[in-house]
């Protein structure tokens, strides 16, 4: 029997990978429903190939994917929406009882307590796709979260993994959107590049897996082959490797739990070096601010997520210098947001004001030039 899977951010690049894989696998999987920000004419294309319907979220808004979901009768929802917009679309598929394969990183960044809850209420299965936190899951149901004394993320490092605090000064939009190893999504690429990305995948690990962030640590690592490792309390290291293809991980989560043959070609060991290197901390501040967040709770990893997605829009946009982004995320951690947000709009009023506060910092920073 085919598992039938609805597709949320269709056009992106978790989204498109994921129909790559059900195009390969005709026999094992069944598009049921698309959704994407706006690309309609893509999605229509999308829609007649796989037989399905689709909403566009800048037309039909969270109403047309609320309403896709309750259609859909999936077995599993690839949430490949970028941002803070992908957080309740994985409520609704939560509470509609299907299955999240989770690439969404704010939807455990900024309410995660309040999503656990719910899928747990719901008796619904979170699959994380991140390719990181995918490992992790992989090694932690293999050898038992108990068995196991820290986590192990790895970070390419991005495109200024050698660029001196002097040459980060002067970097521009399309240095930063060059990755070594990834293809992916404007936003999580510059904040591969920042670090970012790294800082949220830190809070998503000790929210998911339930440890201190003492306890999970990252590595440099530029060839992006390693994407985790755990070290066992008797202090061997265990990684799962695989070229850096995100279809690795989408199908893991398609096929969770068994593990089935896919149509990739198997990682050769042979002929490969692998490199790492401690994190600069002090040249990449973002890093060591999430860690900090992660430590305190409450709303301040709603305002990480949001000042930082604030900075990154106005750098994109060619607004503000790349070393703005750390000072933006940095002067709106500095107000207290100790208040716990216990539910979806406390989250969503954290998210707001801290948008808010960003916005005037970056406000302030250009005027001041």
């Amino acid at each position: 029997m085919k598992k039938k899977i609805l597709v949320l951010g269709c056009t992106g690049s978790i989204g498109s990978q994921t129909l790559d894989i059900a195009r390969n696998f005709p026999d094992k999987f069944e598009i049921c429903g698309l959704s994407c920000g706006s690309n309609e004419k893509k999605m229509e294309e999308l829609c007649r190939e796989f037989n399905c319907k689709g909403t566009v979220f800048s037309k039909d808004g969270i109403s047309g994917i609320e309403k896709l979901i309750k259609e859909s009768s999936a077995d599993i929802a690839v949430n490949g929406i970028a941002g803070a917009a992908g957080l309740e679309p994985s409520v609704l598929v939560i509470k509609n009882k299907i299955d999240l394969a989770l690439a969404n990183k704010e939807t455990v960044v900024m309410a995660w307590p309040i999503i656990r809850r719910l899928a747990q209420e719901n008796h619904v299965q979170i699959l994380p796709v991140d390719s990181e936190h995918s490992a992790i899951f992989n090694l932690t149901q293999k050898i038992g979260t108990k068995n196991i004394s820290e986590i192990i993320i790895t970070a390419s490092g991005g495109p200024f993994r050698n660029y001196t605090k002097e040459q980060l000064q002067n970097v521009t939009v399309e240095q930063a959107l060059n990755h070594p190893t990834w293809n992916m999504g404007p936003k999580i690429t510059i904040d591969s590049a920042s670090l970012a990305n790294k800082g949220l995948e830190v809070i998503e690990a000790v929210r998911l897996f339930d440890f201190d962030p003492s306890r999970v640590k990252v590595v440099v690592h530029p060839q992006s082959l390693i994407h985790s490792l755990v070290r066992t309390n008797d202090g061997v290291l265990y990684a799962q490797i695989s070229d850096p293809d995100m279809r690795h991980p989408i199908f893991g989560a398609l096929v969770w739990p068994e593990y089935e043959k896919n149509y990739l070609t198997p990682f050769d060991l042979a002929d490969h070096e692998m490199t790492f290197y401690k994190p600069r901390m002090e040249d990449f501040p973002l890093l060591g601010a999430a860690y900090e967040c992660a430590k305190k709770g409450a709303s301040y990893t709603v305002a990480f997520n949001a000042a930082n997605e604030v900075a990154v829009h106005a750098f994109l946009n060619k607004e503000c210098s790349f070393m703005d982004i750390a000072k933006i995320v940095s002067r709106t951690l500095e107000a207290d947001w100790s208040e716990v947000p216990d539910s979806l709009d406390k989250v969503y009023e954290a998210d707001k004001k801290a948008r808010l506060s960003a916005s005037e910092i970056l406000n302030s920073i250009l005027r001041s030039r």
